[in-house]
C-alpha cells in the first residue's frame, strides 16, 4: 500500500504529464474541427485520462463527441418536453454532495419501464447534463446510487441500459466517480452478465454492489450523513432531477 506521500507525489507527475499533453492535443483538435476551440482545458484533459494519455486516441474520442453532440443535442440541451415519458417515471434524483464536494444523483430502478430507446437515450444526457451542471467548482465527477429494490421482470431493459452505458463511457469519460449499486435482487444478476462484458475496465472499477446490511454504513464512508438520502438512513429527502 502506496503512503499518502508517495500518492500525492505520483498525482503530482501525472498532472505535470497531463499538462504537457493538452497543448498538442488541442492543435491537432483545431485542425481536424475548427469548433473545438470551444472546448476548455478540462475537457481536453477527461478525454486524455479516459485514453491513458494518447494524444491520438484521446482526439479521435473527442471529436467523435463533438460531431455526436452536434447531431444528438443541436440546441445544447434537451428539453423536458422532448422526453415527457421518461419524466413522469420519475426515477432519477439530484441532490446532495460527498464530502469532496461532488453531487449524488439517485435512480430507483424499479421506476424505469421501456420507452422508444431515443427517447430514453434523450433523457440519460438530460440527466448528465444536468448533473454536469451542478458540479461546483474544482469538481468534474459524480457519484451515483442504483437503487434496485423491487426491480423485476418489466423494469429489464437490456437495450436501454447498454444505451447508457455507452453514453456515459463514450461521451462524459470520467466524469462517474463511484456507482454504488443496492438492493439488488437475484434476477438482476442475469442482466448484469449481459451487460459486464460492455463495461470498461475503468468504469468496472467504480462500481460497487452493496450488501443491505451495510448500506449506511457504506455511504457514510463517502458522505455525511447530513447530504444521505432519507430512505438509507440519512437527512435529506428525494428531490427530482427535473425539480433540482
Amino acid at each position: 500500500m502506496e503512503s499518502r506521500e508517495t500518492q500525492e507525489e505520483n498525482r503530482r507527475i501525472n498532472d505535470e504529464v497531463e499538462k504537457t499533453k493538452i497543448r498538442p492535443m488541442r492543435a491537432l483538435l483545431e485542425k481536424q474541427d475548427p469548433s473545438s476551440k470551444e472546448v476548455d482545458d478540462l475537457m481536453i484533459r477527461r478525454f486524455l485520462r479516459a485514453r491513458d494519455l494518447d494524444i491520438e486516441k484521446a482526439s479521435a474520442m473527442l471529436l467523435k463527441y463533438l460531431k455526436w453532440r452536434q447531431v444528438f443535442v443541436p440546441n445544447g440541451s434537451i428539453s423536458e418536453s422532448e422526453i415527457p415519458n421518461e419524466i413522469a417515471q420519475n426515477k432519477m434524483f439530484l441532490q446532495g454532495s460527498d464530502k469532496k464536494g461532488r453531487p449524488i444523483t439517485v435512480v430507483l430502478g424499479a421506476r424505469h419501464f421501456q420507452n422508444k430507446v431515443e427517447d430514453f437515450k434523450r433523457f440519460v444526457v438530460y440527466g448528465l447534463d444536468k448533473i454536469c451542471s451542478r458540479m461546483p467548482p474544482g469538481q468534474e465527477k459524480f457519484v451515483a446510487i442504483g437503487d434496485l429494490e423491487g426491480w423485476g421482470y418489466a423494469n429489464s431493459d437490456v437495450r436501454g441500459y447498454l444505451a447508457a452505458l455507452s453514453i456515459l463511457q463514450d461521451y462524459y469519460p470520467e466524469r462517474l466517480e463511484k456507482m454504488f449499486l443496492v438492493h439488488a435482487p437475484h434476477l438482476f444478476m442475469t442482466v448484469w452478465k449481459i451487460i459486464y462484458p460492455f463495461i470498461d475496465n475503468k468504469t468496472r472499477k467504480k462500481i460497487v454492489f452493496v450488501e443491505n446490511k451495510k448500506l449506511k454504513s457504506t455511504l457514510l464512508e463517502e458522505i455525511d450523513e447530513s447530504q444521505i438520502p432519507d430512505i438509507y438512513g440519512g437527512q435529506l429527502p428525494l428531490v427530482p432531477i427535473q425539480d433540482s
